[in-house]
């Protein structure tokens, strides 16, 4: 009993001093020798930095634009809700990073979560539906409870990007979700919208990963760069010059969650 006690005693040693090692051959071991390892620091990075301080927007829907040369612009009608207050504001001395919290859409206190409605009642602020952070670079002219003004952020030309969730599509085919070439249509083919070969039969004998095939499309959170913000009024217009990015835009009609779009100032 004395040896069994010990002996335990002697492995609960060992496995707190060599907790979290990893075995190694005497080769790995060797190559450990000939090529210590480097110490490094791991950042971790929230968000990916914007080029300037954005709002929310609800988009209200589609219209055009003339020109003075005769074009017909079309255009994405963006209007501001009750919010875009700061609710919160995040400083590379106490978080790590610089970044502006903010709030849209006013809500009563029952429709959101207690922690958030205590969260937004510490800004000053009302209860708000959606919250989001802005990573810029200078936070300084930014406190809890302060309403932004879209007159200062965005001007009539300006260039933004429009970040929302596009529409969901369902489960689509490759054609649609990839722009796969569908095969012949007559002369007794057998493969007229069918996806193909997946892979290889004997060697490897698997689908590969990555590989491009028929699945749910659309209700991901996509970014249109570069908009142009044609005029503002009670509400801001983006117009969509480039007829790609327009056919883009009338696939994915740039929904975001609940109707919300976010807009942020662009290089």
């Amino acid at each position: 009993m004395t040896t069994l006690h010990s002996h335990a005693c002697h492995m609960q040693q060992l496995h707190t001093q060599f907790a979290g090692c990893r075995l190694l051959t005497q080769r790995q071991a060797a190559r450990q020798q000939l090529h210590p390892q480097r110490p490094h620091s791991l950042t971790v990075h929230a968000r990916s930095g914007e080029a300037g301080m954005g709002m929310f927007g609800t988009k209200a829907g589609m219209t055009q634009i003339f020109t003075p040369e005769g074009l017909a612009l079309p255009a994405t009608v963006i209007a501001l809700e009750e919010g875009n207050v700061v609710t919160q504001v995040h400083t590379e001395e106490k978080s790590g990073y610089n970044s502006v919290q903010l709030g849209y859409q006013e809500c009563a206190d029952r429709k959101v979560t207690r922690p958030e409605a205590g969260h937004c009642k510490k800004a000053g602020a009302k209860a708000m539906r959606h919250l989001r952070e802005f990573k810029i670079p200078d936070v300084s002219a930014y406190e809890p409870g302060q309403a932004l003004n879209v007159d200062d952020l965005f001007k009539e030309g300006d260039l933004v990007d429009v970040a929302g969730t596009s529409i969901g599509k369902g489960f689509q085919g490759t054609i649609k979700r990839w722009n796969h070439h569908r095969g012949l249509m007559t002369h007794g083919s057998k493969s007229k919208r069918q996806h193909g070969s997946i892979g290889m039969s004997a060697t490897p004998s698997r689908v590969l990963p990555g590989l491009k095939m028929a699945g749910h499309m659309g209700a991901e959170r996509v970014k249109v760069r570069k908009l142009e913000v044609s005029f503002l009024r009670a509400f801001v217009l983006a117009k969509i010059c480039d007829s790609y990015v327009w056919q883009f835009a009338i696939h994915t009609y740039l929904i975001a969650d609940d109707d919300i779009m976010n807009c942020v100032n662009t290089f």
